[in-house]
């Protein structure tokens, strides 16, 4: 079994099949859901409207810019602004007032736009008026009314050609066509000839507006330039005059020569002081180095410098020799010898001589430090003086490009005026954007916005997308054990058997006994042969039947298993250990005065033992209620009953108390060969069974499986397999009555 850590960890990942027999499973969700979506889609889509009809019309755009070589010809460019500009220009206000002008809708099609409301008008309010009117008459016989009310209706037509065109804008929509320049223009009307007709109208438009705006633009643009040519001419010819005057009072036509030789120079200085830092910082360094190090000789022969000085190479060389010298000598002489005199003698002279080289190589780095830095300050007045010098003669030569740029500029600025204002004159007459009309707008006869198959295919696929996503939602909300693989998973125990849910109204304590030979009755033998085999050396003879909570079905679970071992065993005993909540004597009709209650707490000397009240199968009922039954379960006279009841029984099965809350069947499972669990499919949840296996492992029982109640069918097994076992039964039956 595994622990209880890795127990929540175990998981299983999902196949096409699991999800196949989760959407099987949750068949009615998804039927449910299926049904009042689709219903409510079919109502909200196919809802009583009123018919709207789309005309549309495409044009191809294409932007046209002058050709500078040519004058008028025509090239085509990517821009990625182009399209959406034209777009905002179809649907612009202006272009629906220009249809509104061009269509007269405020006259014609009034009462298309603005339909007249039937009001009720009461005789005396038609009296009242005309009583009014007459006495209006008669008290200003002379006054004119003409002017004003033709001012007002000109102000209330154009009110209403503006109310229109509001309305024409809001209806027009333009779709471009991805990468092309290819735009659909659509208009949507109740009345489809109105729709082609205003349709027709925008498009027509549109390409007076677009030329209304080339030709504004033109306009405009030749006014400025023709302004501006006279401006920039006047400049140039003064800025000439001024340069030529500047150039002839400072001798500018040499100046030229002689500055190309000053950058040269300034380079190379450069360039030499550069090299002149380097070293000077390179020996500084070196010089700081040295001077740190002066007190210890040692460490100022490790210097690389120094280090690498071939003379002081050379000294260390013999100075190694002389100590070797010195110490195979010593092998052979004393101290006092001549020859060991003398070898010393020579090593002192050549360490004498190795602190001279260190002393000279020092006084040389610290010389070449002191001429490093006076290179660098004479370079540096050395740059600081051809500066000053190429500035002076610079500063002319600036004054004169800033003179001659300004004339270039002058110049320019004057010949592209000229040229714009030349090529502007001949290409006024053209438009900025070319547009061909590839199909005109047509009478729609089908309604746009009335669509009933998009509306079966959308209803379908919403209602059957949301039946599933709500299915496999409220199965992953469920929490419940509903397979005997998961418990195998998730807790490593061993499954010995799934029994089936039966149908409603059927007492599965009384299935067993009505017929032998059905699908239950097989179930709860194959559970009786896996606990015959659940343990290596003998089956287990005291099994304990609990489960973690009330109503998983552990009672008729042990009076099956009790049922089922009978068949095959001499003797099995059946005792109801749950003196909480009893169950097993009113399944026998037996009385409950004595049982295993009075028998525990020494209030009785009856034989306790009901025997053989089926075939093989005697049963030991709770008995009277006690206040204590934890008390009476661990005393020592319970495990004396069971001890002297393996004696005279083959197999003794105990129902207990579930385990959750109470310590009855924990202690029980203490007593006992092998516990056996009961699990109700699809009631169980996973914290619930988790709490129950803690509280169970405390004691350190043997758990000799678990037993997956009221499975039902298309969960655990499919529905092959059980109806093949019912073909199969059935064609048994028919072969033995025969025979």
């Amino acid at each position: 079994m595994l622990p209880l850590d890795d127990q929540k960890t175990t998981g299983q990942k999902l196949e096409l099949r699991d999800y196949l027999q989760i959407l099987d499973k949750r068949r009615w969700t998804i039927f449910t859901v299926f049904l009042i979506v689709f219903i409510l889609i079919i109502i909200v889509g196919l809802r009583k409207k009123t018919p709207l009809y789309t005309s549309t019309s495409t044009i191809l755009l294409e932007r046209s810019r002058n050709n500078g070589n040519t004058g008028l010809g025509m090239y085509y460019s990517w821009d990625p602004e182009f399209l959406p500009t034209q777009t905002e220009i179809i649907k612009s206000r202006k272009v629906a007032r220009r249809v509104v002008d061009n269509l007269d809708l405020v006259t014609r099609y009034h009462n298309h736009f603005f339909p007249e409301k039937k009001t009720k008008t009461s005789t005396f309010a038609a009296i009242k008026a005309t009583v009014f009117d007459y006495f209006s008459f008669l008290l200003h016989p002379d006054q004119t009314h003409s002017p004003v009310s033709s001012t007002s209706n000109q102000g209330k037509l154009d009110n209403q050609a503006s109310r229109i065109a509001d309305i024409i804008k809001g209806r027009i929509k333009v779709e471009s066509i991805k990468d092309t320049r290819v735009v659909n223009i659509h208009y949507t009307d109740t009345n489809p000839s109105i729709a082609k007709l205003i349709t027709d109208a925008i498009v027509q438009a549109y390409i007076e507006e677009s030329l209304e705006i080339k030709l504004s633009s033109t306009k405009q643009s030749l006014k400025w330039m023709a302004s501006k040519a006279q401006q920039e001419r006047a400049t140039l010819e003064k800025s000439e005059k001024n340069l030529q005057k500047f150039m002839r009072e400072h001798n500018l036509v040499t100046l030229e020569n002689r500055l190309a030789i000053y950058p040269e120079k300034l380079g190379q200085i450069s360039t030499q002081l550069s090299n002149a830092q380097a070293e000077r910082q390179n020996l500084e360094a070196l010089h700081q180095q040295i001077a740190g190090m002066k007190k210890n000789p040692e460490a100022l022969e490790r210097i690389p410098f120094i280090a690498k000085n071939k003379t002081l190479q050379s000294i260390r060389d013999q100075i190694l020799k002389a100590e070797q010298r010195i110490k195979e000598l010593s092998k052979k002489y004393g101290p006092k010898h001549p020859n060991m005199i003398k070898a010393v003698d020579d090593r002192n002279i050549l360490i004498k001589e190795k602190k001279q080289e260190i002393e000279r190589i020092v006084e040389s780095a610290d010389n070449a430090y002191e001429l490093a830095k006076s290179k660098e300050k004479n370079l540096k007045k050395l740059l600081a003086s051809t500066k000053n010098e190429f500035l002076e003669i610079n500063e002319n030569f600036v004054q004169s490009t800033i003179m001659k740029r300004e004339v270039d500029a002058n110049r320019a600025l004057y010949e592209t005026l000229t040229s714009n204002i030349k090529k502007t004159s001949v290409t006024q007459d053209s438009q900025s954007v070319n547009i061909w009309v590839m199909r005109e707008a047509s009478i729609e006869a089908e309604p746009s916005n009335v669509q009933p198959k998009r509306v079966l295919l959308i209803a379908f696929v919403l209602s059957l997308a949301s039946g599933i996503g709500i299915a496999l939602f409220v199965e992953y909300l469920d929490n419940t054990i509903k397979s005997s693989e998961e418990i195998e998973q998730r807790y490593g125990l061993t499954v010995l058997g799934t029994v089936q849910a039966t149908k409603k109204g059927e007492l599965i304590e009384k299935t067993l006994l009505d017929d032998t030979q059905s699908s239950l009755a097989e179930s709860y033998r194959m559970i009786r042969s896996s606990l015959l085999l659940s343990s290596a050396d003998r089956p287990p003879r005291t099994i304990a039947v609990t489960s973690m909570t009330s109503q998983e079905g552990k009672t008729s679970t042990a009076l099956n298993l009790a049922r089922t071992m009978a068949q095959i065993s001499e003797k099995v005993l059946l005792i109801d250990a749950d003196m909480r909540k009893p169950r097993i004597h009113t399944l026998f009709n037996l009385t409950n005065i004595s049982g295993l209650s009075t028998f525990l707490s020494g209030n009785t000397d009856e034989e306790i033992v009901h025997c053989m009240v089926e075939d093989n199968l005697s049963v030991i009922t709770s008995g009277i209620i006690p206040p204590n039954p934890a008390e009476l379960l661990s005393s020592t006279r319970m495990k004396m009953l069971l001890e002297s009841m393996e004696q005279d029984y083959d197999f003794i099965f105990i129902d207990t108390p579930p385990i959750s809350h109470l310590a009855d069947g924990l202690i029980i499972s203490t007593l006992v060969d092998g516990t056996v669990l009961v699990a109700r499919a699809g009631k169980i949840t996973y914290d619930i069974f988790n709490d129950g296996l803690k509280k169970l492992q405390d004691f350190k029982p043997h758990i000799l499986g678990v037993i997956l109640n009221r499975l039902r069918i298309g969960h655990d097994f499919s529905r092959y397999d059980y109806r093949y076992y019912n073909e199969y039964n059935q064609y048994s039956k028919i072969n033995e009555d025969g025979d």
